[in-house]
Parts: C-alpha cells; structure tokens; sequence
C-alpha cells in the first residue's frame, strides 16, 4: 500500500484501522492508496462475490462504497477520533463486471462532528475506466 499522508502518526492509526477491518480481508479487499482525504483499493473478482447474473453483489457494492469513504474520513481526524456512517446512499449505475473492481473514496467536506464523503466503484475496460456505482456518505466523529 503506497501511502501519501504527511502525518505519520494518522498514517499509521489509518493503516491499523485497515488492518482490523476483518470484512474487508475476507474478501480480498486491497488497499493501494491512503492519501489525506481520499483512499484506493481494489478487489479481484471472485465466483462468491457474485449475485445470480454474474455480476458483483449490489450488497458488496455498498460495503466497498462505505468502507472507502469510511477509511477516508479517518485520514481526516484526530488521532483518538473514530468514524461510524451515520448515512449512505448508493447509485447502482451499470452492473459491475471485471476481472478486478476498484473503489475510491474521498472527504467532500471536513468537519469537527461530520465528514460529508463520497466514493465510487469502477472497473477498467479496454484501457477506459467505467464509474457502475457512486455513493454519498455522512460519516459521524465519535
């Protein structure tokens, strides 16, 4: 994981957060990029992570939307604050198909009790990214 956070004390709290997100290994989940305020990762298709069609579950889509937004807003705070969504809401735009799923999430707006986000679920075809899914989130600072 490449990471871009100046501070090393928040990239570090970020990189252990990661590291207890059980779900998130379970799947195959892997974070490529921590940057303040916006994180990348990237998922291999795999056969159970389908639905009936084929195509990644609408489920997971959510949780990649969430668990990226998520991580992005801890970049964003202080060293004894948490994140917990408080909301989320997901666009399904085009079934996701590919041999590996990307999702990026970024801090919209910075607060001291809220961090307004936003993410994204994409694939790569062709040499052209395409955006399938796109969320919003409100992430509460405990």
């Amino acid at each position: 994981m490449k990471n871009y956070i100046n501070n090393p004390q928040i990239a570090a709290k970020v990189a252990h957060k990661i590291s207890l997100n059980k779900f998130s290994h379970h799947i195959g989940l892997q974070y490529t990029e921590l940057h303040e305020g916006r994180v990348l990762a990237e998922l291999p298709m795999q056969e159970h992570l389908e639905q009936q069609n084929g195509y990644l579950h609408g489920g997971l889509v959510a949780m990649l939307c969430d668990t990226v937004a998520g991580f992005a807003a801890y970049t964003n705070i202080g060293l004894t604050e948490q994140v917990v969504t408080g909301e989320l809401k997901v666009s399904y735009f085009y079934p996701v198909v590919g041999e590996v799923i990307y999702a990026r999430g970024w801090v919209v707006k910075g607060g001291k009790r809220i961090q307004f986000c936003e993410s994204e679920v994409y694939v790569i075809h062709n040499a052209q990214e395409r955006v399938c899914d796109k969320a919003t989130t409100t992430m509460v600072v405990i």
